[in-house]
């Protein structure tokens, strides 16, 4: 079955960084879209960046510029680096990829922006 393993959330200041990590099973990894979205308390979920089979990618225009998608194919892993860290990007991060018309999400993890 599909399973997704995030990692790489923490507490950081405001101008900080953090990469997160997706570890990712079940799935033609190589063959698949990938996404990261993100959850604030109170928020409905929002996409964040999306990188294609073909490793094309997208951002969300809250953190282009600031945030990197990017992926390890040899080692089904997904990537989220995140740079200049705002108090707004406080939320639960989590990794997503659609297999067969079906929508799988990994766990979640917590980044705090918070000086």
């Amino acid at each position: 079955q599909v399973n997704f393993v995030e990692s790489g959330g923490g507490l950081v200041q405001p101008g900080e960084s953090l990469t997160l990590s997706c570890a990712a099973s079940g799935f033609p990894f190589s063959l698949s879209d990938l996404s990261w979205y993100r959850q604030a308390p109170g928020k409905e979920r929002e996409w964040v960046a999306t990188i294609t089979r073909i490793s094309t990618t997208g951002y969300a225009g809250s953190v282009k510029g600031r945030f990197t998608i990017s992926r390890d194919n040899a080692k089904n892993t997904l990537y989220l680096q995140m740079n200049s860290l705002k108090p707004e990007d406080t939320a639960a991060y989590f990794c997503k990829t659609n297999h067969f018309g079906i929508n799988y999400w990994g766990q979640g993890t917590q980044v705090t922006v918070s000086s």
